[in-house]
């Protein structure tokens, strides 16, 4: 297996309220672990809500007694989600902050996905395609149909999700289960990359270039196309045995 990942402030803003955490070595009781957060809230509170998150869930599963690895997932984001709201009640410089999470894990070639918000994780090889569903108000819309995608590119709302960590006391986590096969690659990353490039452009990048360099030029190119928002990447090659760390 092969893992690299970046955050980049982009071009606009001033604070990186994205956060990432990789490693193909054991978690705990999880075989590896990847995760992507991306941070909502005022300069102080998204900064810190994606970084706790982050760093919440990851103590937890260290410390989780043995138990089915999504069990572990499961409870883990419902833990995180009590920490953040607990801190926002608990301070008011972090009063409404929350972030979105989508964690994964590789066990006997198969990819495990939890999702909160619309962080994405892409499963690519010949064709890219998105595991993760947005729960964002464009994209309760766009499965319903109600508008293209062409139109949810543009909308003036596409920012307004409709879950996150730290939107209530209730979360609910979306899983999903893929079967690897050679040649396929995961791509995890923030909304920061997905509104500045299409899925088809993203696409070409990394078929087109060595994997330890994909995550720079989906930056940079981001970049080069606004980088309006932070931008956090996340690419895994679940088959190759070198190995890369974080």
């Amino acid at each position: 297996m092969r893992v690299f990942g970046k955050t980049d402030i982009g071009v606009v803003r001033k604070v990186n309220q994205d956060y990432l955490f990789y490693s193909q070595n054991p978690v705990g009781d999880l075989p590896n672990l990847f995760i992507v957060a991306d941070g909502m809230g005022g300069h102080k509170a998204g900064d810190y809500a994606s970084r706790l998150s982050v760093e919440t869930f990851i103590n937890y599963v260290k410390q989780a007694l043995p138990e089915v690895p999504l069990r572990i997932v499961d409870d883990g984001i419902r833990h995180v989600n009590r920490v953040v709201m607990e801190e926002a009640e608990a301070n008011a410089d972090y009063k409404g902050m929350g972030t979105t999470f989508v964690a994964a894990f590789i066990k006997d070639e198969k990819l495990f996905v939890a999702n909160v918000g619309d962080s994405r994780l892409y499963l690519i090889d010949e064709q890219i395609n998105q595991v993760t569903e947005d729960h964002s108000y464009v994209g309760v819309m766009l499965r319903a149909g109600e508008i293209t995608k062409e139109e949810a590119k543009n909308h003036p709302e596409k920012n307004v999700i409709t879950r996150a960590i730290g939107a209530g006391w209730e979360v609910k986590v979306d899983f999903f289960e893929v079967d690897l096969e050679e040649g396929d690659t995961i791509l995890m990353c923030s909304d920061g990359l997905t509104n500045m490039i299409e899925d088809e452009d993203i696409l070409d990048i990394v078929i087109s270039s060595y994997i330890g360099d994909v995550a720079n030029e989906l930056i940079e190119q981001a970049k080069k196309n606004g980088g309006l928002d932070n931008i956090t990447v996340i690419i895994i090659d679940p088959f190759n045995k070198e190995v890369s760390g974080c």
